[in-house]
């Protein structure tokens, strides 16, 4: 049978084409503000809301989700009190978040083979009710860049010229928070808690480094994240590898290849420039 036979493949890789557009977009504004381990910070703290819901007997998926989102708020809220030490908030939450998660795993003894598909990534984990739930995020994420992208572009590189500018900072950076908290929790299901990070660092992370200007880096980095996402399902399938770690990998051999292409250009233009002088 074909890949696209299976329902499992089908969901999989519409999940994956929501993420692929959100989340290297988010990756953009959260290295431009220097928080780009924020994603890597939820992603533990989702793993804690999802051991508390099976602890509670609760929907995981859903209290995953609420307890993401919690997070990005009290790191926002943490920021503003340690506006000289940014990395101070990540590495409480980061730390709250893991033992949370550890603690609750060890309640009940058959959590930890459940869990496999939350760190790691399963293709086979994306069900009807988070392909939904990552539609709607990749939908409000969307509508929420293209809203208030004038003012979030400001608040991106100055808060307080943005301030004097009229945009209500904090309201915008609490509302950034609460869309980061739900496109972590949403990307669980495809590449897994230790490696959702890399869904919206890598691209931002080749298109900052190749591109001219702002809205080229989100292009490119959202080229990327679904080129990346699209053939990492593709060869996890055939090779029956971890769909999350193949999909790392490829947009890890993504930035680097950029990386390398980049050095390349600048070098020939150097020599051309040598001979034209010369």
């Amino acid at each position: 049978m074909e890949m696209f036979d299976y329902e499992f493949m089908q969901r999989a890789f519409w999940a994956g084409g929501f993420i692929g557009i959100i989340a290297p977009i988010l990756g953009v504004y959260l290295m431009l503000r220097r928080q780009a381990l924020i994603a890597d910070t939820l992603s533990h703290v989702s793993l804690a809301g999802v051991a508390l819901g099976s602890v509670l007997h609760f929907n995981p998926v859903v209290s995953g989700f609420a307890v993401a989102i919690a997070g990005g708020l009290i790191i926002e809220q943490l920021r503003r009190t340690y506006l000289s030490y940014s990395e101070v908030p990540v590495a409480i939450i980061m730390t709250s978040g893991l033992a949370l998660a550890v603690l609750l795993m060890s309640l009940k003894s058959n959590l930890n083979k459940s869990f496999s598909s939350y760190l790691f990534g399963s293709i086979v984990a994306v069900n009807s009710q988070q392909l939904w739930m990552i539609g709607i995020v990749a939908i409000i994420g969307l509508i929420f860049f293209i809203v208030f992208r004038r003012p979030l572009y400001s608040l991106t590189f100055d808060e307080e010229t943005a301030s004097i500018g009229g945009v209500h900072v904090r309201l915008l950076s609490f509302a950034f928070s609460v869309l980061t908290g739900m496109t972590v929790a949403s990307a669980m299901p495809i590449v897994g808690v230790l490696l959702v990070s890399s869904l919206m660092v890598l691209p931002a992370a080749l298109a900052l480094k190749i591109s001219r200007g702002f809205l080229s880096a989100i292009i490119i980095a959202v080229a990327a994240g679904l080129a990346g996402i699209f053939s990492g399902l593709s060869a996890s399938y055939y090779i029956n590898t971890p769909p999350g770690a193949t999909i790392s990998l490829i947009l890890l051999v993504f930035f680097l290849a950029g990386l390398a292409a980049q050095r390349i250009i600048l070098r020939s233009k150097r020599r051309k420039r040598f001979a034209r002088s010369a």
